[in-house]
């Protein structure tokens, strides 16, 4: 199978399409094909999901009971919204496709999936392109993944080993076979484990842990993250009498510090390695840069508490490239944008005020550097990171 084959693959398998009246009906977040997130300008024209995983972020969006996948629109019209949307950039703006509100390689969706990749490889557009599943691969979709020459692709491949069947009721036995496979496969795109939601008392045990470590060996980098416990999600806890994991809902993810630690001494090679902790991230695009061989998009170089487990070459690779904008370039970059009152550049971010969180995307991208919002500050060692489970006053983990 080859690539020529995707567009073939949608036209026996069209997803039909929401009426308008069903659109009028949906949240306007979810309705809107095109959001910006931390990882990239996400793209989002198929919407519903069958796997019922307890604490999705469908939840927020009241579309968790839509099981079956349908699309908003075709994906012709869809590529073009994208790159004629106001924050896109070419060779700039990476890319998630499929998200926020279904799986990407479900049987339904997956041709949808890879005519989407075609369209915008055929523009010639060098953008790095997102992809996360927890469903199955096939050696024949990694052929279709390999056969795209201008967009930089990188399958995540969500794992969390949970088997508590309320909170996810699909096998990760699925994801780490999918994995496997991409990994085994690939040739011009790059396959990452994106070990998630990790969660006290339901996956964090020695056996847990030690299984995730193994399974990262078949990944070019791995990416380790906590749970995002917000109200809506907390409400279907306690609705289906789930063990709720945290009294307190967040709005960042959940990550406590000695479930980090644990995890940092496991992965801990000899000090002089020039990889001490192997290709671990706590960041997304941390791990997908480092996985095609280039400097983090997010600018997280500034955040150092954040490098200090990055491999050598990384840090270099970072470093080179992370460089603080002009003052007058960003204040009337943030004024255009929306920003009120003065903007700070930091050497660790830049600091706005009245930018909603898709703005200050679009300026972090485009500058390579930290942009955050004065009301939500940053705190040292817990950098997007819920309160929950930190104690203040305690050292970073030693650079080697």
């Amino acid at each position: 199978m080859s690539l020529q084959t995707a567009p073939m693959l949608f036209e026996r398998r069209p997803l039909p399409l929401l009426t308008a009246q069903q659109v009028a009906v949906l949240k306007p977040k979810l309705a809107d094909v095109i959001e910006y997130r931390k990882s990239g300008l996400s793209l989002n024209h198929v919407i519903g999901c069958p796997l019922e995983c307890g604490y999705c972020i469908r939840h927020l969006y009241d579309n968790f009971d839509m099981k079956v996948p349908r699309a908003l629109m075709t994906d012709e019209d869809a590529v073009a919204a994208l790159v004629g949307h106001r924050y896109f950039r070419p060779h700039i703006t990476p890319i998630q496709l499929f998200n926020k509100a279904t799986d990407p390689m479900l049987p339904v969706v997956k041709p949808h999936t890879f005519n989407t990749l075609r369209l915008l490889d055929e523009r010639g557009l060098t953008n790095h392109v997102l992809v996360i599943t927890r469903w199955r691969v096939d050696p024949e979709d990694c052929q279709i993944l390999n056969s795209l020459r201008n967009i930089k692709v990188t399958v995540l491949v969500t794992y969390s080993g949970i088997t508590h069947p309320g909170i996810e009721p699909v096998d990760s036995n699925i994801a780490a076979i999918s994995l496997k496979t991409l990994h085994a496969n690939a040739e011009s795109y790059r396959t990452i484990l994106y070990w998630r939601p990790i969660v006290p008392g339901l996956n964090d045990s020695d056996e847990h842990l030690a299984t995730a470590k193994r399974l990262s060996e078949h990944a070019h980098a791995t990416v380790f993250t906590g749970l995002f416990f917000r109200d809506e999600i907390a409400a279907y806890y306690q609705e289906n009498g789930l063990p709720e994991p945290y009294s307190d809902t967040a709005r960042r993810k959940i990550m406590p510090e000695r479930l980090e630690q644990r995890i940092l001494d496991l992965f801990r090679r000899p000090v002089d390695s020039e990889e001490p902790w192997g290709p671990l991230f706590r960041k997304t695009s941390c791990a997908v840069a480092y996985a095609h061989g280039l400097a983090d998009y997010n600018g997280h170089y500034g955040i150092r508490e954040l490098c200090d487990i990055c491999p050598k070459r990384q840090l270099g690779l970072c470093k080179t490239a992370w460089n603080a904008p002009a003052q007058p370039d960003a204040n009337q970059l943030a004024r255009e944008l929306g920003a009120i009152g003065p903007v700070t550049i930091t050497d660790r971010a830049i600091i706005t005020d009245g930018l909603d969180e898709q703005p200050r995307y679009f300026m972090q991208h485009g500058y390579g550097f930290q942009v955050h919002d004065r009301a939500h500050p940053h705190r040292q060692r817990r950098h997007g990171r819920a309160e929950i489970g930190w104690r203040e006053g305690k050292e970073g983990v030693p650079s080697p």
